[in-house]
């Protein structure tokens, strides 16, 4: 196994063709921020955007900002943006409202396509919120379609002809394995069921191609590897092949075929407008904008390749720095199924994350045992990788993590 050192780390920063990326981003000095994949940073140019929308166009232009500023094509213009990351066509994204909810909405949509059909497929351990929306569309659904959970080696083998929709996330949110995608869409279609992807840990993080997998459904994040702030909006992609007859139950007048006709009587608009609802968030898409702009200026090629160099580095300095301290790696070892993170699993894994981040060295933890480390390659350096593990080392050694301020549970992990 080859050893590593911090000086060969910063030459591969120097010979990064991203490195130029970091300063777009507003990174305090000192700050390793490893955790862009539960809230990415802040681009400087969201800062002067922000004041753009708040100043000029609800400040001065105030209601007029819907026609001047084009406030009304925000969910569109940002979700055609969105869709050339994701491997979709125009009119096939847009931005609107929670992941949960545009879940709520394509899952609801998705088992009235399969009305003679009861089984929605997923599986144990998927990202909570996912299960949970599920678990409540079944109850809505008052038994008439049942949430069926299995390992994820035999999801395969679970879709059959009474499976109405799969829906899985791509990249897992705790241990970072990717699903294959064309295999699972292919098989699902191959027994005429539907497939949802969540994309929350894939959108700007790695390379997928939903028409090419031929792809019905999905869902993702704004607020994680797009770097549009906490609480942006999320997106939603419908392939163009089952807009007009999809129908989502939350028929808001933002879905209306004419929003300001102001009639009773709701009438879906035609294609990929009809799964929106409620009023645009408007300053929350306009910063989300500000992310994706910044990742349609490079490539997803790119971004991945930097990515999987970094995966594979922190794995090797995991193995040669932490060996004896009690880790093992969560995440697949293999690049070709690990998304743009490494998880490890730790019994003390909370209070080593505190411990951590006392250190300015910001990961996460995921309940029970796992310490998530993303990789955000416009900003992230592979100093910073070393640096992460080097600060692990200290704490293990000097037994940091046992101190009682670190134990103490936060209500965010």
């Amino acid at each position: 196994m080859n050893s590593f050192t911090r000086e060969q780390c910063a030459d591969f920063d120097r010979l990064d063709e991203l490195a130029e990326y970091r300063q777009q981003f507003d990174l305090q000095e000192g700050l390793i921020y490893m955790n862009g994949n539960s809230l990415g940073v802040l681009p400087k140019a969201a800062k002067e955007r922000a004041q753009e929308v708040v100043q000029k166009e609800w400040g001065q232009g105030l209601i007029r900002s819907w026609n001047t500023a084009d406030w009304i094509n925000l969910p569109s213009r940002v979700g055609n943006k969105i869709a050339g990351l994701i491997g979709a066509s125009t009119d096939e994204v847009v931005v609107a409202d929670s992941t949960s909810v545009n879940l709520f909405k394509l899952a609801a949509a998705a088992v009235r396509m399969r009305p003679e059909r009861s089984k929605i497929l997923s599986e144990p351990g998927n990202f909570p919120t996912d299960l949970y929306i599920l678990q409540g569309l079944e109850k809505f659904q008052q038994g008439r379609v049942r949430l069926s959970t299995v390992n994820r080696n035999e999801i395969i083998d679970a879709i059959d002809e009474d499976t109405a929709l799969v829906v899985l996330t791509h990249v897992h949110y705790k241990s970072g394995d990717m699903f294959d995608m064309a295999a699972i869409t292919r098989r699902a279609h191959d027994k005429g069921a539907l497939v949802l992807w969540d994309l929350s840990h894939s959108a700007g993080a790695v390379p997928v191609q939903l028409n090419e997998v031929g792809a019905d459904l999905a869902v993702g994040c704004g607020y994680k590897y797009l770097n549009g702030g906490p609480g942006a909006p999320g997106f939603l992609f419908v392939a163009k092949r089952h807009q007009e007859q999809l129908e989502q139950p939350l028929s808001g007048w933002f879905g209306h075929a004419n929003s300001f006709a102001m009639r009773d009587d709701y009438e879906p608009a035609p294609g990929i407008k009809r799964t929106l609802c409620g009023t645009t968030p408007v300053i929350g898409a306009s910063l989300l904008e500000v992310g994706v702009d910044i990742m349609l200026s490079t490539s997803m090629s790119r971004i991945r390749a930097k990515s999987l160099q970094m995966g594979e580095l922190f794995i090797k300095l995991v193995e040669q720095r932490l060996s004896g301290f009690g880790f093992e790696i969560a995440s697949s070892k293999d690049s070709a199924i690990r998304g743009s993170q490494v998880s490890l699993i730790h019994e003390q894994g909370f209070a080593i994350i505190q411990a951590l981040i006392a250190r300015n060295v910001i990961g996460d933890f995921r309940a029970p045992n796992i310490l998530r480390f993303g990789f955000t390659p416009l900003y992230l350096r592979y100093v910073d990788l070393w640096d992460c593990v080097d600060a692990l080392v200290e704490i293990m050694e000097q037994e940091e993590w046992d101190r009682p301020e670190f134990k103490k549970l936060t209500s965010v992990t």
